[in-house]
């Protein structure tokens, strides 16, 4: 049978994320760009605090089974599926603005959390367990900077309109048809994403011999990730990287005037960029430090930036309540008051960034098997939009900013000496513990067997589909 061959660039890890990333930037990144347009169901407070509830909480149910789903279907089916529900979702805005459709949103809200989990369950596996060991913080940085791009230019859309005519009116039939068709462009890069089975590192290994998983090896592997102290551990950080969110969202609706809140977004993601390239590059995937050193390194970067960075918004946040706020109080970014605030916004998302990069290297030098990773994904964001759904719980009652401020501070400072426990026992290298197989071997092996020509063997690092079961000559050590 002839099987097709992969370009040698294409089945290479790094690859992989940059199409991961450009798959979430023109789905993910698109619905972030839209809610900063002001669009839809989000200009209705209410609406939108009962959509995010909704869409946090089925978020938070089905990560904890999406990391499974995602080793069973494989991911590039599950980055499929993932997807469809931001299409889904922007669609609903526009039909609620049209049609006043408010149910369509909060439906289409529930959908997403269900799809979403899948689409970051197959993210986080690609993303931790394709890469080499040594470039697994430069992997987020590569794919943060193309997720947060797509939010980035939302925000600099709507920056646009705001200076232009002072405010952010609905948006047009156009724009929204605009939008969607990037998210369907999103859509359709997800069928270019490789199974592990077909992604060699540049050290001629294979990400994983099987392609998918079994059900009964997913129940398993689900009972093994709950027992192990390791994510228990992990639990307050993985709760705590998303929570702050809601504050920050409340105060820049209720603190700034349309064109302020517009150029905070527009920093904000300028902020998430930056953050990602410099903690993975410059911190995390440190060449000159031990892979413990570096995660102690990141560690202490990310307390700093969170001590420092929440202590100028505590300093900020007791001057004023949300009983002070109304319209005629708002700041713009020409007064005075405004001096210091966007670079708060930009450094709580430089801070963000880091935070997230920590998280996910954590759970990535515990282990490089995709299937492990996958549920260690699963519940990393299930635990994630839990805390989301709780924080924005809190400010749809109308929690003052203050008490939103201190838990969602507190719940970081907690996280810190648990994360430091982790990363205590994380080794130099998985590779001696973790079997590995190389595309040589395997070559070499189907060439033995008559599978393939002995030519065959001397091409280029290229491979086609790989039975599920290894033979043991194939499997050694690295």
């Amino acid at each position: 049978m002839v099987e097709f061959k992969y370009p040698a660039w294409y089945t290479t890890p790094m690859a992989q994320v940059v199409l991961v990333g450009i798959t979430c930037f023109a789905t993910v990144g698109m619905f972030s760009a839209v809610s900063n347009l002001g669009a839809g169901g989000l200009s209705d407070i209410a609406l939108s605090d009962t959509s995010n509830g909704v869409l946090y909480g089925c978020f938070a149910i089905t990560g904890l089974v999406s990391g499974g789903i995602n080793n069973l279907l494989g991911p590039r089916l599950t980055l499929f599926i993932g997807t469809l529900g931001y299409a889904l979702y922007v669609g609903s805005l526009w039909c609620y603005q049209t049609q006043g459709t408010g149910w369509f949103v909060i439906l289409a809200g529930a959908i997403l959390g269900v799809s979403a989990a899948l689409l970051w369950s197959a993210q986080g596996s690609i993303m931790m367990s394709y890469p080499l060991e040594k470039d697994k913080g430069k992997a987020f940085a590569v794919f943060w900077a193309i997720f947060q791009f797509g939010s980035f230019i939302g925000s600099i859309i709507a920056l646009a309109i705001n200076i232009r005519s002072g405010k952010l009116s609905a948006v047009s039939t156009s724009t929204y048809i605009a939008f969607l068709v990037i998210i369907f462009i999103g859509v359709a890069s997800s069928f270019l994403v490789l199974p592990p089975n077909k992604v060699i590192r540049s050290d001629g290994t294979i990400v994983k011999l099987e392609a998918v998983s079994k059900p009964h090896e997913e129940v398993v592997g689900m009972i093994r990730l709950l027992k192990d102290w390791r994510m228990l551990a992990l639990v307050p950080m993985f709760f705590a990287s998303n929570y702050f969110y809601a504050y920050q969202g409340a105060v820049n609706a209720a603190r700034f005037d349309g064109p302020t809140r517009a150029l905070n977004a527009t920093l904000e993601g300028a902020g998430a960029i930056i953050g990602a390239l410099m903690i993975g590059y410059f911190v995390l995937d440190l060449k000159f430090f031990h892979r413990r050193i570096r995660g102690y390194l990141g560690l202490a970067t990310v307390v700093v930036l969170v001590i420092i960075v929440w202590s100028v918004a505590l300093a900020w946040q007791v001057t004023f309540t949300r009983a002070d706020l109304n319209d005629n109080n708002r700041i713009n970014y020409h007064d005075a008051a405004y001096t210091g605030k966007g670079a708060l916004y930009f450094f709580y998302y430089f801070a963000d960034a880091c935070y997230q990069a920590l998280a996910y290297w954590i759970m990535s030098a515990l282990t490089n098997d995709p299937f492990t990773l996958a549920r260690y994904a699963g519940l990393y964001k299930a635990l994630q939009s839990a805390g989301s759904a709780g924080s924005f719980g809190m400010d749809a009652v109308a929690t003052p900013f203050l008490n939103e401020h201190l838990a969602s501070w507190v719940l970081m400072l907690v996280s810190f000496p648990l994360a430091w426990l982790v990363l205590r026992t994380v080794k130099e290298t998985n590779y001696e513990d973790e079997k590995v197989v190389y595309v040589d071997d395997v070559k070499r092996a189907q060439a033995e067997e008559g599978e393939i020509a002995p030519a065959a063997t001397a091409d280029s690092l290229e491979k086609g589909s790989l039975s599920d079961a290894a033979e043991p000559a194939l499997v050694r050590d690295a």
